[in-house]
């Protein structure tokens, strides 16, 4: 899961795209880069394989200064971990893009390209839609009409931020199938795959819907749906606690996430849950209706979501009697289903953008489950704003007390403790002490930590 972060303000932008890609580092990545607009005739660009802090040292010896820019942390799909690969890609001189997603008509797009006389410098398919898009702004004169037009020939999932050299208060921004949130200021206006990201700057937040695209400046922000027709987004404010996105006196976030899970499981349950059974009302108005008469529960999540699902169907079928199945999102979205009556629809998600979780969230609501229900760590993600229900704040369900942990240098064991739910968390284990096994499904190489850590 890639990141991005964009700028347009009064001040300089390179300090507030190096914060944001800093907080997005939990995601995991391979490069980082940025490029900015500052009021000349071409983009400024820095890129460096490897950690934000590369990025950092890059750009204090070099600056990029300027009032406009997007930054970007890139998980490789299209194309090996490489300097010329990571975001921002580039067409000319003046045009600069960034992109989450895959572009599943790439190579086709590259051909035609090549035929115009375009050359290419990566293996990637961003680089593909940053000269369609120039092409289109070299018949249309206009940055946002350039990016419209291409819309229409792209295939797939994507989320793209671009600026241009000519246009150095035009911040142009558009979304099918990936998260983009825009964060309001006094102007100034920002953009982010994940709101985390701009805690720094704002606390107000616009969440693009499916087919939007739209031209933000420092002091306006113009929406357009997929039909062309303007549109308000609806404003709200940021009132989680942005401690998720900082390691804190820990090495790295695996070992926060071992060590909090006792406090998270008690404030998950605080209000929720007495000695002898659940709060229904706790979990929204809807909940006593929506919860009686499950017959069946389905989980879907992705790595140690997955796992955490794991040990609540244990607890689901051994407290409640009630059927549990658990499936991994990547597989889960691919393959026909049979549903039996009144099941009830769970995802887990910790940053509710996983992009299988939300594909498969979205297939569950039009197949009939009774509900379709969301478990994440991020109440404003698109998977708790898709889901039929938001219960409040909820987050991890984890088995083990501690978890496991030992430095590299010192060997360590997993042993299951007394009781099933231990299993999972057991085998979670084994997947982050080695590398990905040939066997395991392309899906879940998007998880764990080669990738998050």
């Amino acid at each position: 899961m890639c990141g991005i972060v964009g700028a347009v303000s009064e001040r300089d932008v390179q300090g507030i795209l190096l914060e944001g890609l800093r907080r997005l580092e939990y995601r995991g990545y391979d490069s980082a880069g940025m490029a900015v607009i500052n009021g000349g005739p071409h983009a400024q660009r820095a890129r460096e394989l490897g950690k934000v802090s590369a990025l950092a040292e890059a750009v204090e010896a070099n600056p990029l200064n300027g009032h406009l820019g997007i930054a970007h942390t890139r998980w490789a799909t299209h194309g090996e971990p490489s300097q010329l690969n990571a975001h921002p890609h580039m067409s000319g001189d003046g045009l600069a893009i960034v992109h989450n997603g895959i572009i599943e008509n790439y190579q086709e797009l590259r051909d035609e390209l090549k035929a115009d006389g375009f050359e290419f410098t990566s293996q990637t398919d961003t680089e593909v839609v940053a000269h369609l898009i120039q092409k289109n702004y070299r018949e249309q004169g206009s940055l946002y009409d350039a990016v419209k037009s291409a819309i229409p020939r792209l295939r797939g999932a994507y989320a793209l931020a671009v600026v241009h050299a000519d246009e150095p208060d035009h911040l142009v921004v558009c979304r099918e199938g990936s998260p983009l949130v825009i964060g309001v200021g006094i102007g100034e206006n920002f953009i982010a795959s994940d709101q985390l990201a701009l805690l720094p700057v704002t606390d107000r937040f616009m969440f693009l819907e499916e087919g939007d695209i739209a031209d933000i400046r420092k002091d306006r922000i113009e929406i357009h749906d997929r039909e062309g027709t303007p549109v308000e987004r609806e404003t709200s404010r940021f009132e989680h606690g942005a401690d998720s996105a900082d390691k804190g006196e820990y090495r790295h976030f695996m070992l926060k996430e071992i060590y909090e899970q006792p406090k998270v499981i008690k404030a998950t349950m605080e209000g929720r849950v007495t000695d002898s059974r659940v709060l229904e009302q706790a979990l929204g108005t809807e909940a006593a209706n929506l919860l009686d008469n499950v017959r069946h529960v389905q989980i879907i999540a992705c790595g140690t979501s997955y796992h955490a699902g794991m040990v609540a169907r244990y607890w689901i079928e051994e407290l409640a009697g009630v059927p549990c199945s658990v499936e991994v999102a990547s597989e889960f979205r691919y393959r026909k289903h049979v549903i039996q009556p009144d099941t009830l629809f769970l995802c887990i998600s910790q940053s509710g953008e996983t992009a299988d979780t939300l594909a498969a969230l979205r297939q569950a609501k039009k197949a009939g489950f009774r509900a379709a229900l969301a478990i994440c760590n991020v109440p404003g993600s698109s998977l708790v704003r898709e889901g039929d229900h938001d219960p409040g704040r909820p987050r991890n369900w984890r088995g083990l007390h501690q978890g496991v942990y030992h430095p590299a240098d010192r060997p360590a064991d997993l042993h299951p403790g007394p009781g099933p739910p231990q299993r999972p968390e057991c085998r979670k284990g084994s997947r982050y002490c080695q590398r990905p096994a040939p066997g395991a499904g392309a899906g879940e190489r998007h998880s764990g930590p080669q990738r998050r850590y």
